[in-house]
């Protein structure tokens, strides 16, 4: 049985509801910071639960937009975690400023607030916390940090869209929170895109300035901005699909509880991470730590199950991140999961049996 990680020939099988949208809006040549772009952001805002959404070209310039509009630049430090991908670190070194990290909770995957405050300098700017993999980071600790010392917050949401803490969605609790809508998230596009949600007005306004080159209006210039508008052919795939938002959740929801259920009795080999109770997960990715991982992930694949690795190579010890002066043993809790993790597919379109079959094939793997 061939389990997938990918499930986007499965999503578009039928594209007749998504082409009908981009047929009206080729008629309606409304093609920049169109009528779209603007239903998009208002069905975003609600879905999250925020009062303003940005559509932008990434989750990345989500990520980098909300940190300039903030005034994140040059000699400035923002604390993060190096257990994420690239785009995390990479928005903070394109405002200028450093990355500082701190380790992640034990089997959480997630920004520990015991770390933060012996991390912070008199240049620390903002806290950029990473809700990975649709693990919500404790944002009520974070945010309290962040008020004592007078910080901003921009919450990297890109893989956890409609997580929640308290009930409360991932990306509301700071200044503001940058979503990805890559193809592979929970909620996609047909190609890059990404959204900034914040209850501030005055920010909204400064990132509408930023992501369209610093445009008052066609003839005024307020700042040198950026051209970084999600554009109406992506936001008519978002308007389709942002109706299954809710399906596509309670699906992984539901493959990962019974992901869980079905792995107990190998707890030995396999540590589920902790799923605590005030907690929403969406399991963007359903991760885990196991033993004797490069094997595992072998006899999976030759057993036709495309597990994969979300990613073996922490961001503090990458090439890139050489001049940071970081080394092996600085975040022990992180460099101990990239060593141990896999993911495997969890997503909507998978099945019972597919499910089943992925516990089956782990347990006779170390039994």
């Amino acid at each position: 049985m061939r389990v997938k990680f990918s499930y986007l020939e499965d999503q578009f099988v039928d594209p007749k509801p998504i082409l009908h949208e981009i047929e009206k809006l080729v008629r309606s040549a409304d093609f920049t910071l169109g009528y779209p772009l603007r239903e998009f952001e208002s069905s975003f805002a609600r879905l999250i639960g925020a009062r303003y959404a940005v559509g932008v070209n990434s989750g990345t310039d989500a990520l980098f937009l909300a940190l300039k509009a903030l005034g994140v630049g040059p000699g400035d430090e923002v604390i993060t975690v190096s257990f994420t991908f690239v785009a995390t670190c990479g928005a903070i070194v394109a405002t200028g400023a450093k990355p500082v990290f701190v380790d992640i909770e034990k089997n959480d995957y997630v920004m520990s607030p015991a770390l933060i405050e012996k991390a912070i300098t008199p240049r620390t700017k903002a806290l950029l916390p990473v809700h990975y993999a649709g693990h919500a980071a404790n944002m009520p600790a974070i945010m309290a940090i962040a008020r004592k010392h007078k910080l901003a917050v921009v919450e990297d949401s890109c893989q956890a869209i409609t997580a929640a803490v308290d009930g409360q969605c991932t990306g509301t609790f700071g200044d503001a929170g940058g979503f990805s809508l890559h193809p592979l998230k929970n909620l996609n596009v047909w190609g890059d895109g990404g959204v900034i949600v914040t209850n501030s007005e005055a920010l909204r306004d400064t990132l509408l300035l930023l992501r369209n080159h610093g445009l008052k209006n066609r003839d005024v210039v307020s700042v040198y901005g950026y051209n970084s508008r999600l554009d109406s052919l992506q936001a008519c795939v978002g308007n389709v699909l942002i109706k299954d938002a809710a399906w596509i959740t309670e699906q992984r929801i539901k493959w990962g509880n019974r992901l869980d259920a079905g792995l107990k009795d190998v707890s030995a080999h396999v540590t589920i991470p902790v799923r605590k109770p005030n907690q929403r997960y969406v399991y963007h990715l359903y991760m885990l730590m196991v033993k004797d991982r490069d094997r595992l992930l072998k006899y999976l694949i030759d057993h036709e199950i495309e597990a994969k690795v979300h990613y073996p190579i922490p961001m503090h010890l990458q090439e890139c991140s050489r001049a940071l002066g970081y080394k092996r043993g600085d975040l022990p809790v992180t460099e101990a999961q990239c060593d141990s993790i896999i993911t495997l597919p969890a997503h909507q379109h998978l099945r019972e049996e597919h499910i089943d079959y992925m516990i089956e094939t782990i347990r006779k793997f170390y039994t």
